[in-house]
This record gives structure tokens, sequence and C-alpha cells, in this order.
């Protein structure tokens, strides 16, 4: 016991030797600090030597409404978004590539979505917003996500949402500024995330069972604080 301790109080002191004193400490005041500054990257710099390739797979149900509408389809994605596009017979699916008189990176990005807006079953004048606009995106859930509903419960859920000759569906959209698409057991909805908040709150109420009066009354007040806020 009396070696360790001894042992111990050589360490002690040997360690207190080395540690220096505060006062003793050399501070480099003259050491500036700068605040480095990175300049914006140019769109030259952003655009990538290999041309860009996005492929939008086209379910069956859709090629008659494609044929129809190719033109509207085809126009404001060469012409605004400078963007190259053809639709490939083999693989049934949209092709899309940039082309050297791309100026916007983001561009293709835009005409994929707008495509894919277009596969799931909305109008092609309200897809167009997603070409214009930058702050509006699309979301797809199913009733499963929601609640399991099977059969004639199932129906019912859909048959709520959608009201008697779409009522329901038509009250929701123009309350909230967005676009929804039934299809089936799946849900897309169109429009800002704000908006596709307060509609995906009001169709999850309607799947859960509450009557569509109560939710139209708590969709109106929670629209109606939103403009307020803007």
């Amino acid at each position: 016991k009396q070696w360790y301790q001894r042992r111990v109080a050589i360490t002690a002191g040997s360690s207190a030797q080395k540690r220096p004193r505060p006062e003793e400490m050399e501070l480099d005041e003259d050491v500036s600090f700068k605040k480095p500054s990175f300049p914006p990257i140019s769109k030259e710099k952003l655009k990538s030597d290999k041309n860009e390739m996005r492929k939008v797979p086209i379910p069956p149900h859709r090629y008659t409404p494609l044929k129809e509408n190719w033109m509207k389809l085809y126009t404001p994605i060469v012409e605004q978004l400078k963007l190259q596009v053809r639709f490939n017979v083999k693989t049934r699916t949209v092709e899309l590539k940039t082309s050297p008189e791309t100026a916007d990176v983001g561009s293709i990005q835009k005409a994929a979505d707008f495509v894919k807006a277009f596969t799931l079953g909305f109008d092609i004048d309200d897809c167009l917003a997603l070409v214009r606009l930058d702050d509006l995106f699309l979301e797809t859930f199913e009733i499963a996500d929601v609640k399991t509903l099977k059969g004639d419960h199932l129906a019912r859920a859909i048959g709520r949402i959608a009201g008697k000759g779409g009522r329901t569906k038509y009250t929701i959209e123009n309350v909230t500024k967005t676009r929804i698409v039934l299809a089936d057991s799946k849900i897309h909805i169109l429009g800002s995330f704000q908006n596709m908040r307060i509609a995906r709150t009001a169709i999850c109420n309607l799947i859960l069972g509450s009557p569509p009066a109560k939710v139209y009354g708590k969709m109106r007040t929670v629209a109606s604080r939103m403009s307020e806020r803007f």
C-alpha cells in the first residue's frame, strides 16, 4: 500500500509540473479568422457534359388520352422547357432528354412531373401548372394506408370521398385549391404543400368515417386561417 501511495504521489506531481499555468499560456492575438465566401455557381458550370434522360411509363388505359393530347404535352416541353421528347412504342414510355438549348437544370424534373401527373389522370390544363409554377407537388396514397378496409366498407369509403355526383370531391378541391383524382383505392393530389395537407386531412377524416358536414366545417376553418396568414 505504501509503495502504491508513493507511485500515485509521484505521477500526480509529474502531471502537475507538465501542465502549464494560465499565466504562462501564450495567446495568438494576431490571428484573425475570415468568413469564407463562396461565389454563386453559374448555370454553365451546373450543366453536365452528358445529357440527362428520364423515362415515364404510360399505363395501358392512358394510351388513348395520350394520343389525343400529345400536342398539348409536346408543345410546353419543347418550347418552354427546351427539352427533347418522344414516345417509345416498344417500351411504352415517354422519354425526355436534355438538349444544348436547355437553360434550367430542373427543367427535366418539371417535365417528368408534368407527364407523370397526366398519366395519373389529371386534366392536361391542371398538369400545365407544374411547368409554369415552382411550388406545386404530386402526392399519392392509398385508403389502406389510413385504415384497412375491405369489400363494401372500402366501397363506402370511396363513396364518402367522392360524394353524390362528385360533390364532396369538388368541394374539397375548391376550398383547398387542389386537384384530386380517385383511382380505385388510390388517391392522387396535386397542389401546393400547405393546401395538399388540408386536403389530405379532410380525405383521411372521411375515410375514418367522419360525416361530410363536420369535415367541411373543419376544412373551411383551416383554409380561412391559412388565407389570413398570407
